[in-house]
């Protein structure tokens, strides 16, 4: 069986990125050179963030994916909202419910959406 365990990431700037989801994820990198940064999340997730100009094959836009964080209600999303606000992000979306449930996205620096929010007892 194939094990989904990997993320990864082009950015125009590994370090520049990599500190912001040093803040994010509330880890430090287990690597982080100029052209890729890695994170190993308590999970066994990791995210890797890799130079865009060195990928092989050449990479496209990010958008169409959303990395998302999950939060145990509304109060947390809106406290996260409120944090990030604050970081190198461009926020897309403000709270909002949604069929799911409560939510907001904001943009990395390269483009990547980031999705958090907390999900209703009865999603559509």
């Amino acid at each position: 069986m194939t094990t989904l365990n990997y993320l990864l990431l082009a950015a125009s700037n590994p370090r520049k990125s990599g500190a912001l989801y040093a803040k994010l994820l509330g880890l430090e990198p287990v690597a982080n050179s100029e052209t890729f940064v890695l994170f190993a999340l308590p999970s066994g997730l990791k995210l890797g963030l890799w130079l865009a100009d060195e990928m092989e094959p050449k990479v496209g836009n990010a958008d169409g994916v959303d990395i998302s964080f999950n939060e145990p209600d509304r109060a947390a999303v809106r406290s996260t909202y409120e944090a990030w606000r604050d970081l190198d992000l461009v926020m897309l979306q403000e709270p909002t419910d949604m069929d799911f449930g409560f939510t907001f996205t904001a943009a990395d620096p390269d483009g990547h959406r980031l999705r958090v929010f907390s999900m209703n007892d009865n999603p559509r």
